[in-house]
């Protein structure tokens, strides 16, 4: 029977000058199999959001007017799919009703069996279900909502189990920017995907958009099973100093037999903190980003060509923020500057003041050009709050992340079906007054946010984390480690790179 105690640790800096020296993310990233794992993870994010946005665009194809050829020989202007508001609405809403159950049971299955392997198992799935989507679609239109459900459904493990991945694989000082390194993929597959399958619709026909990002899903997700382990100590590639340096430097994790302490868990002010932060960001996110086009075409007058273009320039920033934000706060961890749990307060708290301001100054610009400058800052801002609050599950409970990941995004996605019905019952008159409603709202949200993220926020290990407290060893694809004293990593004694 395993005996588990309390255990809290402090990040020991390693004190010879070479691995100090190997430490450093060098050019060579691919000697660094963590950095492998972050990029391979940045573009299955690419893929998640990629592969759940393509029907956004591919369902302005399928409904508009195209000529056909009648029974009778006349040429008449009909849609492939004649579906009405409510219809159009179903269709696109009905990923995020599977997206939303499988949260918390993807994050306790990636920590049951490996994150890594329930993190290819949900996209490769989605990828494959994808390249179905034309032909069900013509047969049925409830058969192409059940198939989007289904895809929401393995989706929706996503997110919960990077974090098991994170929890063995990302050394303490780095979990911010290798975090925010594969969350940015996200942002950067909606803006590389919007576009694209503009180009796909017209030049391949709709289908082809789901052939072709199904296909790059397949793809992903065959390198990613062959590439990534679920552990570095089962990746018989890695160098012995970089195996070294994650050991020491990651924290606790969870053992064989371990369970979550879900009380303890549930009643705790920081996971609520997290909680609530993640549903503020979420909020903002997905308001502007389900009707950032319309408020563009109701208030300023453009058109739909333009406004998707210009509605992708805030999240071009915040796929670069991201970047920024996380390599600035394991800097500030590195050098001693402020504590972690200051760290995460000054990134999640200040972007979230930040972004109920310029939100604000967003409602009240006068100028199409000032808008997009306030709205580019507002959500480009949001690259600090995620190197806060998305990587404070690994600081209060490594082993326990993925299960936490799984509960935030749970709440996380509820804007996503609240949001978008609540504003369009407000903008009924298209507006710009309606309008300042809604980011009203969201602004408050940010607030609400931040007040509370400051207050019961904490980046230190929780007292009810489990520890086992017995040496933990491992015979793993010809790497034989033990964490106790030291280790010996037969597989990899040539390469001291870190």
């Amino acid at each position: 029977m395993k005996k588990y105690a309390h255990h809290s640790y402090t990040y020991t800096p390693l004190l010879d000058a070479e691995q100090t020296k190997d430490h450093e993310m060098t050019w060579r990233f691919w000697r660094r199999r963590r950095l492998v794992v972050a990029l391979l993870a940045f573009f299955g994010f690419f893929n998640v959001y990629a592969l759940r946005v393509n029907l956004s665009v591919a369902v302005v194809a399928m409904t508009e007017p195209v000529e056909t050829k009648l029974e009778n020989g006349t040429i008449a202007m009909i849609p492939e799919f004649d579906w009405s508001t409510q219809t159009k609405g179903l269709v696109l809403s009905s990923f995020f009703y599977g997206y939303l159950v499988t949260q918390l049971p993807g994050g306790w299955l990636a920590a049951k069996i490996g994150g890594n392997r329930v993190f290819a198992i949900g996209i490769g799935t989605t990828s494959l279900l994808t390249l179905f989507t034309p032909p069900l679609a013509h047969t049925s239109t409830a058969l192409l909502i059940a198939v989007r459900v289904i895809e929401g459904f393995f989706e929706g493990v996503t997110y919960p189990c990077i974090h098991a991945v994170w929890a063995r694989w990302a050394p303490g000082e780095e979990r911010a920017r290798l975090a925010t390194l594969a969350f940015s993929g996200s942002y950067a597959g909606t803006v590389v995907a919007m576009p694209l399958c503009s180009l796909l619709a017209h030049y391949t026909g709709w289908p082809g958009i789901f052939y072709v990002f199904g296909i790059l899903g397949l793809i992903w997700t065959t390198v990613w099973w062959i590439v990534v382990k679920e552990s570095p100590e089962k990746d018989p590639r890695i160098s012995a100093a970089e195996l070294k340096y994650i050991q020491e430097t990651r924290g606790t994790t969870l053992t064989d037999g371990a369970k979550h302490p879900w009380k303890a868990m549930l009643t705790s002010g920081p996971v609520w903190a997290i909680v609530v932060a993640h549903f503020s960001e979420n909020w903002g996110f997905y308001t502007l980003l389900t009707f950032l086009p319309t408020f563009m075409k109701d208030v300023y007058k453009f058109e739909t060509s333009a406004t998707g273009w210009l509605s992708a320039i805030p999240y071009l920033a915040m796929a670069a923020t991201l970047q920024g934000a996380g390599h600035l706060a394991d800097c500030l961890l590195r050098r001693g500057l402020l504590s972690r749990t200051n760290i995460r307060k000054l990134f999640n708290c200040g972007a979230f003041l930040s972004q109920t301001v310029f939100m604000i100054a967003a409602a009240y610009s006068t100028s199409v050009v000032g808008c997009v400058v306030c709205l580019t800052i507002a959500v480009g801002l949001g690259g600090f709050a995620w190197s806060g609050f998305s990587v404070n599950h690994l600081d209060i409970a490594p082993p326990h992340a993925s299960v936490l990941m799984g509960v935030s995004n749970t709440f996380a996605t509820l804007p996503g079906i609240v949001s978008p019905p609540l504003a369009g019952s407000i903008v009924l008159d298209k507006t710009a007054e309606q309008w300042r409603v809604v980011f009203f709202i969201s602004s408050a949200i940010y607030l609400f946010g931040a007040v509370v993220y400051y207050i019961f926020c904490s980046a230190e290990l929780q007292p009810w984390v489990l520890h086992d407290q017995s040496d933990a060893s491992f015979d793993t694809d010809g790497a034989s480690v033990t964490t106790a004293g030291g280790y010996d990593n037969r597989a990899t004694d040539h390469n001291s790179e870190m």
